[in-house]
């Protein structure tokens, strides 16, 4: 790889093979979103030529260089770590999240969420940021001027709420009842 756009690329390359639509990629993923690393490889190697040498150590150091850590590579397999908009749930194991979570929203989307509570809407699971930086960033996505919610997940959790690791940055829940949220 050449500069750390062609890893920007790869890496929205990889995001939507493992997260969105592995089938168009011919891979399988298993129960915890897993797949062969070589499998994948050989999947983009024939999706752009500028990929034909594409190896191992691309994908190490793509992961490397990422700023958001979506993808782990473990004992020749890979996977995304959080994102995922395929039907199903990846198995996870639930943890004890930190006191406060947060969060990043629009106006609009506000309103629904103070009313219903978080929902995935369209992905896995709800996520939740350890931080308002973070959160502020995620918001912009959806909005110029993002609202941020906070939610109290130690008491969630202490009520019933599971949580997840998404990495370290990013928590995983299966919805935020609004109580929680302010």
């Amino acid at each position: 790889m050449k500069d750390l756009k062609d890893f920007v690329q790869l890496s929205k390359a990889v995001s939507h093979a493992l997260r969105h639509e592995p089938w168009l990629y011919e891979l399988e993923l298993d129960n915890e979103g897993w797949v062969f690393l070589d499998n994948l490889i050989s999947a983009l190697r024939n999706e752009r030529a500028e990929w034909a040498n594409l190896c191992e150590n691309d994908l190490v150091e793509m992961v490397k260089k990422s700023n958001k850590r979506r993808h782990e590579i473990k004992g020749g397999f890979i996977r995304a770590l959080y994102g995922h908009s395929l039907v199903g749930k990846f198995l996870r194991n639930s943890a004890a999240p930190p006191e406060r979570l947060y969060h990043g929203t629009s106006q609009r989307g506000a309103q629904q969420i103070f009313e219903k509570g978080l929902l995935p809407m369209g992905r896995q699971y709800v996520h939740l940021s350890i931080n308002v930086e973070i959160a502020v960033q995620v918001g912009k996505r959806k909005d110029k001027n993002p609202v941020i919610l906070k939610v109290a997940a130690k008491e969630a959790f202490e009520c019933g709420v599971v949580f997840y690791i998404g990495n370290d940055a990013v928590w995983l829940a299966n919805e935020i009842p609004p109580m929680f949220i302010k």
